[in-house]
């Protein structure tokens, strides 16, 4: 069983940019991915595509900045999840989730921070950690990340901007 990754919410093995073109297919893919590492239990997909419909995550960052693409937030319960984690995952062809705000809005989302977090109480400071970092990176800078399509490349500015409680 992989252990938490020490200092960083981030693996380099756990990062994607995906051509899917719906929501199951990119969660079916990552899934898969994590099932395989171990990082998320056979029940994780079920219980991720679940949890986003009645509880969607997408974020409007035209409120952050206008020049930001919408950002989604997924996660589950820590119960089907091994490890503390966030898996970055680019969308290389935007696709619609519901806002997190009102439920009944929906617009297109190009990156994904899917929260695995094994520690119940944990996972409000998770997501605090991710809105910090998407609010407070100098917007040049993010701007530039949101279009990058290297997984290593996405590793690295991770680890150099992102910043832990």
């Amino acid at each position: 069983m992989p252990d938490t990754v020490s200092k960083t919410l981030f693996d380099p093995t756990a990062v994607f940019v995906t051509e899917q073109t719906t929501q199951a297919a990119i969660f079916q893919e990552v899934a898969d991915k994590l099932v395989e590492k171990q990082y998320v239990k056979p029940e994780f997909l079920v219980n991720l595509s679940e949890r986003e419909k009645n509880y969607p995550t997408g974020i409007d960052m035209s409120v952050v900045n206008p020049d930001y693409p919408n950002v989604a937030i997924p996660h589950t319960e820590g119960e089907f999840v091994n490890v503390r984690l966030v898996v970055p995952i680019k969308l290389v062809h935007p696709v619609e989730f519901h806002n997190m705000i009102d439920p009944t809005d929906k617009f297109d989302v190009s990156f994904l921070f899917m929260i695995l977090n094994n520690d119940p109480d944990g996972q409000a400071n998770v997501l605090a950690e991710i809105m910090g970092f998407l609010t407070t990176t100098p917007a040049e800078d993010l701007e530039n990340f949101f279009g990058e399509t290297n997984r290593a490349a996405i590793y690295s500015f991770l680890n150099t901007f992102f910043t832990q409680e």
